[in-house]
């Protein structure tokens, strides 16, 4: 009887077809929603509602990527299906990106293979699905890219991608209105914000400020001045804890902002660190920046911030270079600046073009000043005497009764300082001043002179004092 032999080639390919069959695998189905709130319908044509009521009470799903803003926090739900009844999904991994206007960030998910502590990739069995949710506060406006790519194997490593485009809008515009400097180390920053959804041609409604502070520079502190809240706050804590319960009250108290609107703040920023405090606050040093908390319609919660607040220079020179005459340097920040450009043409071992320490080379500031003097009262004044040039100056300062007008000096107008060292050496000097005249006057006709060189440095006005006249109670 003859045996019979098996085909080796025949058994080879049988194996492979086995290989490739156990390989095969199904092309998994990508779904991408983005998780927002849904929005209040308006009411259909011929609905009985009343004229001021311009929402039903339907609540509508959003049937697109929707309206989104800088500040809110970006969430989508991703979801991966087995749409074959016979075939498993194998080696299933999924890596989602957000591409903002600058740059492309990786979003983690529980289906990237790269974030799992086991190496094994999914597998997704007939009719089964996967999901995973991403989420990233967005900081930038304009064109946004969520890019999702999705790999499995199939005889193979392959990949399905795509790409879902959505614009970033800003709903509200932080502008910094005004800075005014008050003193060596404070500045007053006054903070506008306006809904300027109207002004961008998106949708968008009335937006509520839920808080908003201002986030100050290193070495610095803010405060925000409110009149309002101080004049309203009782002594009595039981009924500052009903005030705050009262719904009519918390409402009153919250800043709701429709398109067009705007709404300012005041706040304070002070040197905090006794590093900053001795420096002070120069032209030029970073605030800090405001940054907003705002809820929109449903109660999407947004947190949104400015563009840096930076210190403005004094008004002591024009722009064309002259000096201003009307400038005062009391609370000015006027030294500060000057010790500033002083340190700073000193580092670059160079000389200015008419920098502010060449056409101010000694400042004098008054410590203090009186906000009102009596007529015919003497009344003490001290000055501060800083030398930021980097030579020690023999200096004599003088106060000219020639450029003195309504408040004039009484006693010596002259006082021979000696030596002051450079780079900052400082020191002070009283003099007694005496109005003459009722009204508003500045103390002006300062110079300071270099007894050496002979120079003579004109200071600007020193300060404003009211002049007033004694009463019958005095």
């Amino acid at each position: 009887m003859t045996s019979v032999q098996p085909i080796s080639g025949a058994s080879a390919a049988v194996n492979s077809l086995l290989d490739e069959a156990v390989a095969q695998s199904a092309v998994p189905t990508l779904k991408v929603m983005r998780l927002q709130a849904g929005i209040l319908g308006t009411p259909a044509a011929g609905a009985l509602f009343s004229s001021n009521q311009l929402l039903s009470s339907n609540l509508l799903l959003p049937d697109s990527f929707g309206v989104i803003h800088v500040g809110e926090t970006f969430s989508a739900y991703l979801g991966v299906l087995n749409s074959s009844s016979e075939l498993p999904v194998r080696g299933l991994s999924m890596v989602a990106q957000l591409q903002t206007p600058s740059r492309r960030i990786l979003l983690p998910t529980a289906l990237d293979a790269r974030n799992n502590n086991n190496s094994s990739l999914r597998e997704v069995a007939p009719g089964e699905g996967v999901d995973a949710l991403i989420s990233r506060r967005l900081e930038e406006v304009g064109q946004h890219i969520l890019r999702v790519e999705v790999s499995y194997d199939s005889g193979g490593a392959k990949t399905l991608r795509k790409f879902y485009r959505f614009n970033v809008t800003n709903p509200l515009q932080i502008t910094a209105q005004s800075v005014t400097r008050s003193g060596d180390a404070t500045c007053l920053v006054s903070i506008n914000v306006e809904n300027i959804m109207d002004k961008q041609g998106v949708t968008g409604g009335a937006v509520a400020i839920s808080s908003i502070g201002f986030d100050a520079a290193d070495g610095l502190s803010a405060m925000e001045i409110n009149v309002e809240d101080e004049s309203d706050e009782s002594n009595d804590p039981a009924q500052n804890i009903k005030q705050r319960q009262s719904a009519v009250e918390l409402y009153d108290s919250t800043v709701i902002l429709h398109p067009g609107d705007s709404y300012q703040y005041l706040f304070s920023v002070s040197a905090e660190s006794e590093a900053a405090a001795l420096r002070g606050i120069a032209c030029g040093d970073e605030l800090g920046k405001a940054v907003v908390v705002f809820q929109k319609t449903m109660g999407e919660l947004g947190k949104i911030y400015s563009s840096p607040v930076m210190c403005p220079p004094t008004s002591f020179l024009k722009e064309d270079g002259t000096q201003n005459s009307k400038f005062v340097i009391n609370a000015s920040g006027l030294s500060v600046d000057v010790a500033a450009a002083s340190a700073q043409r000193s580092s670059s071992s160079g000389r200015g073009n008419g920098s502010l320490d060449e056409v101010l080379p000694v400042t004098v500031e008054p410590i203090d000043p009186p906000s009102t003097m009596r007529l015919s009262v003497p009344e003490k004044i001290s000055l501060l005497i800083v030398n930021h040039s980097s030579e020690t100056m023999n200096l004599q300062i003088q106060l000219r009764l020639s450029r003195m007008s309504g408040v004039v000096v009484c006693g010596p107008s002259f006082v021979t300082l000696g030596s002051v060292p450079p780079s900052g050496g400082s020191c002070t000097i009283d003099f007694r001043l005496v109005a003459l005249v009722a009204g508003l006057f500045s103390v002006s006709g300062c110079f300071i002179v270099d007894l050496t060189t002979g120079m003579e440095v004109e200071q600007p006005k020193l300060c404003f004092i009211m002049l007033v006249t004694r009463t019958n109670n005095d």
